[in-house]
């Protein structure tokens, strides 16, 4: 006799939560997130979303997963419909994602050869495929098993969506990864967002739930309490549970309701796992068998695939089918078939004695294997739990070639790392593969942990080639980790010895230049640029030239070779006309980071700018890590040039995004300490920077910044001969391998607190060797900075006023400042005091205050609020923030454009509205031009 599913028909219990989704997806732009444990309902849930009218498109992500990213998004736009319109090109580069879309999509644009910028245009073109369907719901569930690239195109997505889409996100709060849950962590203001918690349900819901599944106006009120205590109140439970008791004949229609036979006769387990199995036990044994190669399959497949797994007759395979879901064990999909509940398949599963399980697996990867479309995640995973080792390492080798030609780096090493931590290898082979878990790790912006791999195949390998990759890949990913070792270089040198450099020029390219950058000997570093600017001509790789070149010449700034000025302008040269691409961006950001020490901060504004803005593209799919650093350095160069308009809160900010990446963090750390000096007070400042210097791992370039404030606020503080002591056997660690460009900054305040602790005689010394040892060095800050020094050692000599000029002609007017302050004439002090008020130095512009006091010198009243007011008239930044404001521009989209953070451009909004009586942005946009004529 044929009976219905026991189902419920309709949606029961979760009237609540239903209607907070129905609203939240009606009030676009949306996001609701829908969380609850396995079986709770959060696919039927959403399963009501069509009832609204609206057009759903859904997709899912599979417990198993396939070498193919954005698997979820790409499955629900294959439902989109064949009105679309006013795409733009950049929806050409779906084409590959979406065959089955390819003649409504534009031609394809010109590839990139850049990565970074391919994912860009396809989370580009996916967005303008969403924003062209106008009003729909997008619904991604079972994000707990989301690959990296469906989490990051989410968080581009929503981070600024089309207005007339909603989006449903589903999973398990207790599975979610860190970075799926920051996706909905910041959303813009105008996105409605709601959380919507599936709870286990009480006696009142179970009693609804089971009354809808058998289609009774009622049961029992002992009955509902009974299966909410068996089914711990989770829906999936209470239907096995019902379904179980009907097919044993122990339920009975009594009074109009349905009620339970006796209790001491009943003894129903709790949960899923026995009624599932009870189940499956009265079916015929041809359903059973394809019950169990589902559960062994676990994703939707053919009849012909669960047929293979089952070994059945395809219309044995399909008769044991339609049995499988006509008792509700089973669903139709298409031209597929599944398990309803991934609980139910794995309760299914389990029971499957292991033998059993493996010939199970083993006929599956057959199976899979024929498919037109082979699935290499299942093909791999099968062979793996049927004990065919070499079979699954071969499949996952596969799927990893197919996740890297995707871009899906955090795939391959998730694939990769299973295979190298389970798999016996032969020691080649090891190291082979261990080589493409290397690169790809490298590339991620969260650096898995790896590294016991790499080492374990560098112990084992033996082929030059490959232990010289695996030697630069483990330093790599030491030092991103901050695990960075000491005796690097005497791992890295024999091993670009034992290599072909003329067979592989990229490989010893990416070696050598990473020896000429850390070695401590200048003449060592020097011989390795030579190398490697000798050789990279042979390297046909455009982006590694360039990034090679940016780092050689960063290095050749730091060490003050002059030949730096040439190769910043063949950089430059080679970048003119060309698309941006990550190298690129790095090979600016490591020149300006080094311009910005070494003192020539005005050109490094301006390339870290290009930096910065040429960084957004890839920002939008990388998670910010480039644009960050390059944030991060462009605040050392600003704090050098006196730049220091909303410094504060950016370091702040920077700190924070940065967190996790100490490496990047340690710039903005530094002008953070050295700010709370100058606009605070000392003692507060000392412990700050004490604490940056702590994390800094050994000498970094940062170093001279910290040492020049420690000192000076030692001096302040009457008490130099200790910091003196501690800092001189650093300062002669520095004579020894070569005094470089950017160590000369320290100069001044180290001659003075040496003078004020009564070694002045050792000071002299001290500064003709850093004139010697800096001599014919391209060093733009070193004139300035000696005759500065020079001046604690004559004061009567004119060296301060001279020092002061020098600096402004390298835009420091902090230092300028300071040196004005001694040159022991009012005009220079009133100079100085000008330019601490400026820049907002109140620690200076206090003492410099009071030295003007001593002398009688007037000086007009001043403001204490920081930097120099405006009164009720717009300041020059708030005139910008203003301007761009009223033409419409999102407070992200100033930040980008002026290089602030949004939480800066958000106070000069608040000023401007405040200052011109507005109340609105819409009343700023009325004003037009009037706004910059105020």
């Amino acid at each position: 006799m044929h009976q219905r599913p026991m189902i419920s028909p309709t949606l029961v219990g979760r009237a609540g939560e239903l209607a907070l989704l129905t609203e939240t997806v009606s009030n676009t732009p949306s996001v609701a997130v829908v969380e609850g444990e396995a079986g709770m309902g959060k696919t039927r849930l959403v399963g009501e979303l069509p009832r609204t009218g609206l057009r759903v498109l859904t997709g899912g992500c599979a417990r198993i997963r396939e070498p193919f990213p954005l698997g979820p998004i790409v499955e629900a736009l294959r439902e989109v419909p064949d009105d679309l319109t006013g795409l733009s090109p950049v929806a050409g580069a779906l084409r590959p994602l979406l065959p089955e879309l390819a003649e409504r999509l534009p031609e394809p644009p010109e590839p990139l050869d850049d990565r970074a910028g391919e994912r860009h245009r396809v989370f580009r073109g996916l967005g303008e495929i969403l924003r062209a369907l106008g009003q729909a719901v997008l619904v991604v569930e079972d994000l707990h098993w989301a690959d990296e690239q469906t989490v990051e195109f989410l968080g581009y997505l929503l981070s600024a969506p089309p207005p007339d889409l909603a989006v449903v996100l589903t999973y398990r709060a207790e599975e979610a990864s860190a970075d799926l849950r920051a996706v909905t962590a910041r959303l813009p203001r105008a996105v409605a967002h709601a959380r919507v918690r599936l709870a286990p349900m009480d006696v009142a819901q179970t009693r609804a739930l089971a009354a809808a599944i058998l289609d009774a106006e009622e049961i029992s009120l002992d009955f509902a309490e009974h299966l909410c205590e068996r089914a711990s109140g989770v829906p999936l439970a209470v239907q096995e549970l019902v379904a179980l008791l009907r097919q044993r004949g122990t339920l009975m229609h009594r009074g109009g309701e349905w009620a339970r036979r006796t209790i001491a006769r009943l003894d129903v387990p709790a949960g899923v796992r026995d009624p599932v199995l009870e189940r499956v036990s009265r079916l015929s044994p041809q359903a059973e068998a394809v019950v169990r190669a589902a559960s062994v399959l676990h994703e939707p497949m053919p009849v012909e695939v669960l047929a293979a797994t089952a070994r059945l007759p395809y219309e044995s395979a399909l008769d044991g089918l339609d049995e499988a879901v006509e008792h509700g064990l089973l669903a139709a999909r298409g031209e597929t078939a599944a398990f309803r509940h991934v609980l139910a398949a794995q309760a299914v599963y389990e029971d499957i004695p292991a033998a059993r399980r493996r010939d199970l697996h083993a006929r599956a990867a057959t199976a899979v294997e024929v498919m037109p479309s082979v699935p290499l995640g299942q093909l791999a995973h099968h062979h793996r739990r049927a004990g065919h080792m070499a079979a699954w390492v071969e499949a996952a080798e596969r799927a990893a070639d197919q996740a890297r030609r995707l871009g899906d780096d955090a795939e391959v090493v998730r694939i990769l790392e299973a295979v190298l931590r389970h798999a016996p290898l032969e020691a080649e082979h090891r190291g082979r593969l261990t080589v493409k878990l290397g690169w790809a790790a490298e590339g991620l912006l969260h650096i898995p942990d790896v590294i016991d791999l790499l080492a374990l195949a560098l112990d084992q390998v033996s082929a030059p080639v490959t232990r010289a990759e695996l030697t630069l890949l483990l330093l790599y990913l030491k030092d991103a980790t901050g695990q960075g070792s000491g005796s690097w270089f005497e791992e890295l040198a024999p091993a670009v010895a034992d290599l072909d450099v003329e067979a592989q020029p990229e490989l010893a390219v990416r070696m050598m230049t990473v020896l000429s950058m850390g070695r401590d000997a200048r003449t060592a570093d020097r011989h390795w640029m030579d190398r490697t600017l000798a050789v990279l001509p042979a390297v046909r790789n455009t982006h590694l030239q360039i990034f090679v070149l940016g780092k050689i010449t960063s290095s050749m700034v730091l060490m003050g070779d002059p030949r730096w000025v040439e190769l910043i302008e063949e950089v430059r040269g080679s970048l003119g006309h060309r698309s941006w691409h990550r190298a690129k961006v790095n090979a600016y950001y490591s020149i300006g980071s080094a311009l910005a020490f070494v003192g020539d901060h005005v050109q490094a504004q301006t390339i870290l700018r290009v930096a910065l803005e040429s960084a957004a593209p890839l920002a939008e799919v990388s998670g910010g890590d480039m644009i960050d650093r390059c944030r991060s350095a462009l605040a050392v160069a600003d704090y050098c040039a006196g730049s220091w308009d909303g410094l504060t809160t950016e370091t702040a900010l920077l700190a924070e995004r940065l967190s996790e990446r100490p490496k990047d963090r340690y710039a903005a750390a530094t002008v953070a300490a050295c700010l709370a000096l100058a606009r605070t007070d000392a003692a507060g400042a000392e412990s700050g920077i004490r604490q940056v210097m702590t994390e800094v791992p050994g000498i970094v370039d940062e170093t001279s910044l910290l040492v020049t404030a420690l000192l000076r606020q030692a001096v302040a503080r009457g008490e130099p001969g200790g910091t003196v002591a501690e800092v001189l056997p650093l300062v002669e660690s520095w004579f020894e391998r070569g005094l470089r460009p950017s160590e000369v900054r320290i100069l001044p305040a180290l001659t003075e607190a040496m003078v004020a602790a009564g070694r002045a005689e050792e000071a002299a010394g001290l500064v003709t060797r850093a004139e010697r040892a800096i001599a014919g060095l391209a060093a733009p800050l070193a004139p300035a900075a000696l005759r500065h020094a020079r001046g604690f050692l004559d004061p009567r000599g004119g060296h301060f006023a001279a020092a002061a000029d020098l600096y402004e002609a390298v835009q420091c007017p902090y230092e300028a400042a300071q040196a004005r302050e001694r040159a022991g004439t009012d005009e220079q002090l009133r100079r100085a005091i000008d330019a601490y008020e400026t820049l907002g130095a109140r620690w200076d512009l206090d003492r410099a205050a009071r030295l003007a006091r001593e002398r009688g010198l007037s000086l007009p009243a001043r403001h204490r609020g920081g930097t120099r007011g405006y009164g009720d008239n717009l300041s020059p930044r708030e005139r910008d923030v203003a301007r761009l404001a009223a033409s419409g521009l999102t407070n992200k989209e100033i930040a980008q454009e002026l290089f602030l953070s949004a939480k800066t451009v958000e106070r000069h909004l608040s000023a401007v509205l405040r200052k011109l009586g507005l109340r609105s942005r819409i009343e700023l946009a009325r004003m037009g031009d009037a706004v910059t004529a105020e």
